[in-house]
């Protein structure tokens, strides 16, 4: 499985961002996704996954209720809907793909190349 990120950019603080995640690869629909950050200086942290099927959603405390998962198997693509962002958020945010839904990095495997989304205050 290949992934393809975008959707990041600059945004105030307040505002929104949708960012996509294109899988290429007839096997996209049995794989769960994730999605996770990285700041500068800091580890890479879990934010969102989806079992494979849609119905399953895990986020991150941080993101709930700002964040939501979602994924259309049928244009290979797993999407990461963030609302009222804050500075906080800024990070480059990597997809993944893992044979189960989880929170734990080292399951996924399969990355993305990250995008980056900057929040100013």
């Amino acid at each position: 499985v290949q992934l393809q990120a975008s959707g990041g950019g600059l945004v105030q603080a307040g505002g929104s961002l949708r960012l996509s995640c294109a899988a290429s690869g007839r096997t996209f629909s049995s794989y769960a996704m994730g999605w996770f950050r990285q700041a500068p200086g800091k580890e890479r942290e879990f934010v969102a996954a989806i079992r494979w099927s849609g119905g399953i959603t895990y986020l991150a405390g941080s993101v709930k209720g700002r964040f939501t998962i979602s994924r259309d198997n049928a244009k290979n693509t797993v999407y990461l809907q963030m609302n009222d962002l804050k500075p906080e958020d800024t990070a480059v945010y990597y997809c993944a793909a893992a044979g189960r839904i989880t929170t734990t990095v080292n399951e996924y495997d399969y990355w993305g190349q990250g995008t980056l989304v900057t929040v100013s205050s």
